[in-house]
């Protein structure tokens, strides 16, 4: 961990603001989306798109053409044939992301196709150089096959120092990461299961400590086996959580071993199966309602509710118990229903209740560590020290309480902590192709994650990023 000390530059914290009641939030929830939906669509056509690419060299005259161009840029590519690695020192390659998706799962959306999935991809973007400072590029393809996902994967890793996959559908998801993860000599990244896994082992592990429970002994419920469950499965057990203290259920109920179907699970979703076999040492079979007898933590990533998670289910957990209703834009029960069913620690995926679980707080550092040290991949490991340093980040800044177990977006001391973090796995677990010290990778990351607010201020300041329409900055103010 950093010390103190490096963390004495960030601004004192704010006092928290009133919150709303959550009667209130249910009842404005449909008009306020309403009213963003519809400036959201006013305002991409107006700016036409979220992202634009800038030169980063000085442009003073024509002979300057010369040497960003022909005909000196013929000795930059002769020295990168004869050393690839040398791609990540003398061009962007160091600092390239793709984001890449085949629109199959979008949001709450589904299969809406590479064109619909575009808008999403250029807000991603927007996040990773805001937050992270990282120049990322949304690459909807048209190709929805396992294989071709990762053939087109395999042809651009030379443009790319990391991938980023995005709203892919289960289980193919799976596949697709997986053999990428071997094939490629770059990180490959998916948000929905690695980013969702990450930012939730790192809400529950403050989450444990406010109960005061033990990792390795706390009953944990997984209700929902998709793509940020099972991750977030993975993750668990990589972080020291016993397999058998997982309960995972999905649409037919709890997975255990003799369930019917398991034949047909080991062919079409192998690692749903995987977990019906090392998960749930009780050996319980039923519904969540099983599941969530004596359980410490119920972690809910499944269909939009509200009605979804039963207060009657949530009675059956221990007391002090620990819920987390994940799915957008609804969760499976609303937080007031959840409290009043005896739960302690409500946390949801949206931003006007405490604690919101946001994969933001975790991407755009990850990949902010592996660019600056040139990492191959992103084992779990890396994940478990990128979720224990955004954990400790509350508990170190004395905040930590059942209606703040995370930071917001808006701490930003956060991302350059975390990337310094990951950044040191990876070089102790020598996968980097460049060797730093942790005070150097945050001091990178702290460099290129402020020059990139700067510049964004500088364009907004002068007016080259155009300030939104007169009177019409939020959905407030919308008429």
């Amino acid at each position: 961990m950093p010390s103190k000390s490096s963390r004495s530059n960030h601004e004192p914290r704010t006092a928290s603001k009133k919150i709303t009641p959550k009667s209130k939030i249910r009842r404005s929830s449909s008009t306020k989306t309403a009213s963003v939906s519809k400036l959201a669509l006013k305002y991409s056509r107006h700016y036409v798109g979220k992202i634009q690419t800038i030169p980063k060299v000085p442009i003073t005259s024509l002979n300057d053409f010369s040497i960003w161009y022909t005909p000196g840029v013929a000795a930059v590519s002769l020295a990168v044939a004869k050393n690839t690695d040398l791609s990540f020192e003398y061009t962007n390659r160091w600092n390239n992301l793709c984001i890449l998706t085949d629109g199959s799962r979008v949001l709450g959306l589904g299969d809406i196709g590479p064109e619909g999935s575009l808008p999403v991809m250029e807000g991603k973007s927007l996040i990773y150089k805001v937050l992270g400072g990282v120049d990322a590029i949304p690459l909807p393809i048209s190709a929805h096959e396992i294989e071709q996902i990762i053939e087109f994967a395999t042809y651009i890793q030379p443009a790319f120092g990391a991938i980023h996959l995005e709203d892919i559908s289960s289980p193919k998801c799976f596949e697709i990461l997986d053999s990428l993860r071997e094939k490629l000599t770059i990180p490959v990244w998916h948000d929905d299961q690695q980013g969702t896994a990450g930012v939730t082992l790192a809400a529950l592990l403050n989450s444990l400590i406010l109960t005061d429970r033990k990792l390795d002994s706390s009953k944990i419920v997984l209700f929902g086996a998709g793509a940020a469950n099972i991750a977030a499965a993975r993750l668990m057990v990589a972080a020291g959580i016993p397999s058998g203290n997982l309960i995972v259920v999905d649409s037919k109920g709890i997975l255990y071993p003799e369930r019917e179907d398991m034949d047909h699970m080991m062919l079409s979703n192998k690692w749903k199966y995987d977990l019906a076999l090392s998960t749930n040492a009780e050996k319980l079979w039923g519904d969540v309602d099983v599941a969530a007898e004596g359980a410490d933590v119920l972690i809910a990533a499944s269909t939009p509710g509200p009605n979804v998670l039963a207060s009657s289910t949530l009675r059956k957990m221990n007391k002090n118990a620990i819920l987390f209703a994940l799915s957008n834009p609804i969760p499976e029960i609303w937080p007031d229903a959840a409290k009043k069913a005896g739960i302690r620690i409500i946390a949801t995926g949206r931003s006007d209740f405490p604690n919101q679980v946001n994969n933001s707080l975790l991407f755009p550092s990850i990949i902010r560590g592996v660019l600056d040290v040139r990492s191959k991949s992103i084992p779990d490991d890396v994940i478990v020290v990128a979720a224990q340093e955004l954990a400790n980040y509350t508990r170190d800044e004395g905040t930590l309480s059942d209606n703040h177990i995370l930071p917001t977006m808006m701490d930003r001391e956060i991302y350059p902590l975390v990337a310094s973090a990951v950044g040191e796995k990876c070089v102790n677990m020598g996968i980097a192709r460049k060797s730093l010290r942790r005070s150097q990778i945050e001091q990178r990351a702290r460099r290129i994650i402020e020059q990139s607010r700067k510049i964004i201020s500088s364009l907004q300041e002068r007016h080259l990023i155009e300030p939104l329409p007169k009177g019409k900055r939020s959905g407030n103010n919308e008429k």
